[in-house]
């Protein structure tokens, strides 16, 4: 193989060791944005500050949020792994990260009881400077959207707003707090109802009092892999 011939998109950031003839198959049909993402060396790859973060959900602009290529590697990999061993990952994550057992159903209206809401972090993170953290909201009930154009509607993102007010800008300063909800073509689960928080430079106190004591799964497996 000579040293000018082009290097299979699985092979980026992996030791020389490591590397595979074929491609695994948890990187076996990528979306073009992901197979460029992880086709590429996390050395090129630049943290999103802060204002970027908050002018990229003001523009609306989600779909540029994407992860570290090394970083988007392992979470396919463990998104392959979970979806084998429970069905799906939103089965996982029901099951397993917030022990919500099906059906699903909310005790009252959005936001009315505590039970009905579950707040933890991100597994799996955006490429974001170190300082920002990213939650997420999971909901018992529906966060509903307008059926033509899928925007949230008013009165849904009214009342998201007053609960990201009273449950985060009361402990956070509130240019340091930011949210969205994805659109459904760049959801990774369908199956439960959600919307992301992100903090900048919160205290690690107040993190682990609306978290429960969360720890993201990427933190866990490199743990278990050190």
């Amino acid at each position: 193989m000579g040293s000018l011939d082009p290097i299979p998109y699985w092979h980026y950031n992996v030791p020389e060791a490591e590397r595979t003839p074929e491609c695994p198959a948890f990187l076996l049909n990528l979306s073009d944005k992901d197979r460029r993402i992880v086709g590429s060396l996390d050395s090129s790859f630049s943290r999103l500050t802060w204002p970027e973060v908050r002018a990229l959900i003001t523009a609306n602009e989600l779909e540029r949020f994407q992860r570290i290529p090394s970083q988007l590697r392992r979470y396919r990999s463990y998104a392959h792994r979970q979806a084998a061993l429970y069905g799906s990952v939103a089965a996982f994550v029901l099951a397993e990260r917030l022990r919500w057992q099906e059906p699903i159903v909310a005790r009252g209206l959005p936001f009315q009881h505590p039970d009905d809401v579950r707040i933890i972090f991100n597994d799996w993170p955006y490429g974001l400077d170190k300082r920002i953290v990213h939650l997420v909201v999971w909901t018992k009930f529906e966060l509903e959207s307008d059926p033509v154009s899928g925007d949230l509607t008013d009165e849904t993102r009214a009342a998201i707003d007053s609960y990201v007010a009273k449950t985060f800008r009361s402990r956070v300063a509130a240019d340091n707090v930011a949210w969205f909800k994805n659109w459904s073509a760049l959801k990774s689960i369908h199956a439960v109802e959600h919307f992301h928080v992100m903090l900048f430079d919160p205290d690690p106190a107040f993190i682990r009092d609306v978290t429960n004591g969360d720890v993201p799964q990427c933190d866990i497996l490199m743990c278990n892999d050190s």
